[in-house]
């Protein structure tokens, strides 16, 4: 038997909830959806071939599933997506955080993230 297999179910479970996370990161703020969507089609393509296929052939999520599996390539789009709804978070971190230190820890690790989307390379049209 296979690792892959043999940990298929770990492999799942781990799809699913980063699925879910993810899908929950659509409506809060300081939950990121792509990092979660990516690894569940990470984990489903070692132990969801189903999840794994609805994943690719989604309509929002999987062109930049694709194009990371292929090149590992971010779209700008979504850089500048993901960077205005880091901005907007750190906002309101900032305003409403009842110690300075939670807004500061939250930015900085946005920060680090966007810095990490940003040196991703972007798939150029040619």
């Amino acid at each position: 038997m296979s690792r892959s297999r043999r940990f298929g179910w770990a492999w799942w479970l781990l799809a699913h909830l980063a699925l879910a996370l993810g899908l929950v990161g659509i409506v809060v703020p300081l939950l990121p959806t792509v990092p979660f969507i990516l690894l569940a089609a990470y984990a489903a393509a070692r132990g969801s071939d189903g999840l794994h296929r609805r994943l690719l052939a989604h309509r929002r999520f999987g062109p930049a599933i694709r194009d990371w599996q292929a090149h590992g390539t971010v779209s700008r789009r979504a850089k500048w997506l993901a960077s205005g709804v880091m901005a907007v978070s750190a906002i309101i971190m900032v305003v409403f955080a009842t110690r300075w230190w939670i807004a500061a820890a939250g930015t900085a690790i946005m920060g680090v993230v966007a810095t990490w989307l940003w040196l991703r390379p972007e798939l150029t049209q040619g």
